[in-house]
């Protein structure tokens, strides 16, 4: 854990904030974040692709890499509803385009943001609160 955090604040945010904002709304969809979800109304990415976020595979608007980026949100959020939580092919295509740096970042970003969705659940934090 701490060589994922090392290596995250190794890469540059602004390399991956794009990728990382969609990230962070993808988790906060599934964990029913509204407070999360909300906050991507100050993006400045498309509409269309902060839209349709929930249905990145079958939307035109994302790159492979972001969609790379996407199947681990979801895989590493959803642990418990599978006995193989990261298929070994959602990992491949994480190495295919990130590289360690890229992946401890992601990891950590996925992993934060499930944090604060679950704090912002169990404390009960509507939309528009802050």
């Amino acid at each position: 854990t701490t060589e994922i955090y090392t290596l995250s604040l190794q890469r540059r945010s602004s390399d991956l904030a794009d990728t990382m904002e969609l990230v962070h709304l993808r988790v906060s969809q599934i964990n029913g974040c509204s407070a999360c979800v909300a906050s991507a109304a100050k993006s400045k990415q498309s509409p269309e692709r902060m839209t349709t976020v929930a249905a990145w595979r079958e939307s035109p608007y994302f790159t492979d890499e972001e969609r790379a980026a996407l199947a681990l949100a979801e895989a590493a959020t959803r642990l418990a509803d599978s006995t193989d939580p990261v298929p070994n092919a959602i990992w491949d295509e994480a190495t295919t385009y990130y590289d360690e740096q890229g992946r401890a970042a992601l990891i950590l970003k996925i992993a934060v943001t499930n944090v604060f969705n679950r704090l912002n659940r169990v404390t009960r934090q509507p939309a528009g609160a802050w």
